[in-house]
């Protein structure tokens, strides 16, 4: 909700126009959706685990604004008409595009 987009605001300090789809149907247009199995699996339990070891910490969010830990993600560039110019719903957590492979997709669209 708006409590939870105000905090990622303030912990990231991004300057991007934030939309909220709290009745996520933007999200399963995008063909996103929750998966236990694939958040807890053994791949993304590891790398958790890794984040002790390396002293990285996980995000600082209050219990109350995690609504679905399972929900899964990805990758999507909009151009200015929103059209969609780049999907990429993740397969596991972990699955996410390099930030060269989606500024290549930028190269499509008149700037």
């Amino acid at each position: 909700g708006l409590d939870a987009a105000a905090l990622w605001l303030q912990q990231t300090g991004s300057s991007f126009e934030l939309v909220l789809d709290q009745q996520r149907q933007l999200y399963k247009t995008l063909g996103l959706g929750s998966s236990y199995s694939k958040v807890m699996g053994f791949d993304c339990l590891l790398r958790y685990s890794e984040y002790g070891v390396l002293n990285r910490g996980y995000p600082d969010v209050p219990p109350r604004l995690m609504e679905d830990i399972y929900q899964m993600g990805g990758d999507f560039l909009l151009d200015e008409e929103g059209n969609v110019i780049l999907s990429h719903p993740s397969q596991t957590p972990l699955d996410r595009l390099s930030v060269d492979h989606i500024l290549r997709a930028t190269d499509s669209v008149a700037l």
